[in-house]
């Protein structure tokens, strides 16, 4: 372990529940990966106070306090590790790390420890329990002898628990040692000014830095002032009251709106803010986009010139939004992201459209896209499997619209509908440009068939991929179906699932090709196919239209497609789920089988993705076959009938 050292599945630990990730320890410091990406805990050799460790129920536990009163606990370590780390963090941290025990005999009579941000409640030498300082809301002095803590609800902490900490209540007798009083100040008394010296409270706590008066915020939704003070922000409103530690900011998103009065400006948060049972990953702020802001920095002189000199100034003007942006990157060290190359033909830098009936814009930025206001949705390139454009009009009566259908890995879909035609070159082109899979397209990377299609404006011009899929079924001679749209009620198949080649439900009658009224709604490219069909058999059969529409019933011997890694998991891990979690419904079994699978690392992947793999050969094996004998039995009848005649 002379160069470090690497830990999979431990948890950094804390109100807000624990997040699996990565631990590592190296020469420079330690660093901590959320797994699946998004939050990290980085700290340097030279930033670290202390360490310890502590036996905990079946692990242990690491405990790592910064110089910045920051305190870290981590676990998920094995009774192996304890020896090989302690000599690695003395050898080249130069620290020894204390060893904790925990106290299980359940007494609640004991002595406070206050040591930084922390207050450790001790039954003898053995901690029973410890809180975070700045988690407190509030204090108040019941009576004589007891002190209540009020925690923060509202915040990021807790937002991963449906159980958290709301209040504690400690009883401080006049014969207390540790807080000595007096009559006319009693011990508990003492001890409250102890911790509101301590923390965020009251009083006693540090002023705002800066504040921002009656924003709009949409999510959630309310007028708010934001504080920005040292170490958090605060959002003040009339009903709710939000605190949000810096350490929680993922990414600030720096939005304009193109010859629009206002500017979204969203802090992403890891864990997310909660209100009641309600958690908002996003705060979606909208700034008026002229207006102007000045304000002097309320911070002391001499912490001024040595932390903040380089990243902010004493006085600020300018636009509100840039003026809010600089003093929270500086104050919180966030990233910033802006729009890149993208540009509309609409919005400047977004795309109208909407998403579960909600109007907004959908932002297409250089490693993701945003879609905002309500429900601000972020999707990342790396997360999604593939995208598919679609027709908007299920009968392609309105072709001034098209939709785009952006798939995950973990098989969630995300359906932007009703953006405009003319936004069609710059969607294809920007999504083309970031190698992202495009369904319907297969083969294709040009966008020289659409253009010639997208030039025609009357209403029931063609859609180019329809285009594309009839000139591929003359060249074969069939009638069969593009494979992209294939709609298998029997197995719950994604119309676009590509696990398997070349089945088809399709059947026609009277020219026309029937789809399920239930799939069109939501795979608008198989129903313009029949769209198209029905427009033939009105040309060339006025009764055509009138004819009943007959459903071929699929072929009991045509072989099961291949179903995917993810379902393959699925099939492993769903009775676990269901004990895990008694009484939880279907949906919520599908919702936490696509977060486990979305927190396993490639490794964990590799039985199922195999299993995958196995399974599209053993159809791709049978669909020939199947093929092969369907072609035999239309060439014995077509002999037959010859024969006849």
């Amino acid at each position: 372990m002379t160069d470090g050292h690497l830990f999979n599945s431990i948890s950094l630990g804390g109100r807000g529940g624990t997040n699996p990730g990565q631990f590592k320890v190296h020469s420079a410091g330690i660093l901590w990966k959320k797994q699946g990406g998004g939050k990290a805990v980085e700290v340097d050799k030279s930033d670290l106070v202390g360490l310890t460790w502590m036996k905990i129920p079946r692990s242990n536990q690491l405990g790592v306090r910064t110089r910045d009163g920051l305190y870290y606990k981590f676990t998920g370590f094995r009774d192996q590790d304890f020896s090989s780390l302690t000599t690695f963090f003395q050898t080249s941290c130069g620290i020894a790390p204390e060893e904790k025990q925990l106290s299980v005999s359940g007494k609640n009579w004991g002595e406070v420890n206050l040591n930084g941000n922390m207050v450790t409640f001790l039954v003898g030498s053995k901690q029973a329990f410890e809180i975070s300082l700045a988690d407190v809301a509030q204090t108040q002095l019941q009576g004589k002898n007891d002190v209540m803590m009020e925690f923060h609800v509202d915040d990021t902490t807790g937002a991963n628990e449906k159980d958290s900490l709301m209040e504690i209540s400690f009883h401080v007798p006049n014969s207390n040692t540790q807080f000595v009083g007096d009559e006319n100040r009693p011990s508990a008394q003492v001890f409250r000014d102890k911790i509101m010296s301590m923390a965020d409270v009251g009083a006693g706590g540090e002023e705002a830095i800066v504040t921002f008066d009656g924003i709009a915020i949409l999510t959630p939704r309310g007028r708010y002032s934001i504080e920005l003070h040292l170490s958090f922000l605060r959002l003040q409103g009339q009903a709710n009251d939000f605190k949000i530690q810096y350490s929680s900011v993922v990414r600030v998103f720096w939005l304009p709106k193109s010859n629009q009065p206002h500017t979204f400006v969203v802090v992403t948060l890891d864990p997310p803010i909660r209100k009641g049972q309600t958690l908002y990953p996003h705060i979606v702020m909208q700034f008026e986009t002229d207006a102007v802001f000045e304000a002097s920095l309320s911070m002391n002189e001499d912490l001024y010139n040595s932390k903040y000199k380089e990243k902010l100034e004493m006085m600020h003007k300018g636009l509100v939004h840039e003026v809010f942006i600089t003093i929270l990157r500086g104050l919180s060290g966030a990233k910033i992201t802006r729009p890149g190359k993208f540009r509309s033909s609409q919005d400047g830098y977004a795309v109208k459209s909407s998403l579960k009936a909600e109007d907004g814009v959908l932002y297409s930025l250089e490693k993701s896209f945003f879609f905002l206001p309500k429900p601000p949705t972020l999707i990342l390139h790396e997360e999604i499997d593939y995208v598919e454009f679609e027709r908007h009009a299920a009968g392609g009566s309105n072709m001034h619209y098209f939709d785009l259908l952006v798939r995950l890995k973990t098989e969630q879909e995300h359906l932007f509908r009703n953006i405009q035609r003319n936004e069609y070159h710059n969607l294809f082109d920007f999504i083309n440009s970031k190698g992202l899979k495009i369904m319907n397209l297969g083969g294709v990377r040009t966008t020289d068939g659409v253009a010639a299609v997208l030039q025609n404006d009357e209403d029931d011009a063609v859609d180019p991929h329809l285009e594309r899929i009839r000139n591929e079924a003359a060249g074969d001679e069939s009638d069969e179906e593009d494979e992209d749209f294939v709609v298998d009620e029997d197995d719950g198949g994604s119309p676009t699932d590509n696990s398997g080649e070349g089945e088809s439900d399709g059947s026609e009658s009277g020219g026309e090709k029937e789809v399920p009224a239930k799939k069109k709604l939501k795979k608008e490219p198989s129903a313009l196919k029949a769209s198209s069909s029905r427009k033939k058999a009105k040309d060339g059969d006025e009764d055509g239209s009138k004819k009943k529409k007959q459903k071929k019933k699929k072929d009991p011997n045509a072989p099961k497609r291949a179903i995917s890694a993810f379902m393959f998991f699925s099939q492993a891990e769903r009775e676990n789920v269901k004990k895990s979690n008694p009484g939880i419904s279907f949906t919520e079994v599908g919702k936490v089988l696509g977060e486990r699978w979305n927190k396993l690392t490639a490794e964990e992947k590799v039985p199922y993705e195999a299993k995958a793999q196995a399974d599209r050969k053993r159809y791709n094996d049978e669909i020939t076959g199947y093929k092969n004998t369907q072609t035999a039995n239309v060439n014995l009848a077509d002999e037959s009938d010859t024969a006849e005649a």
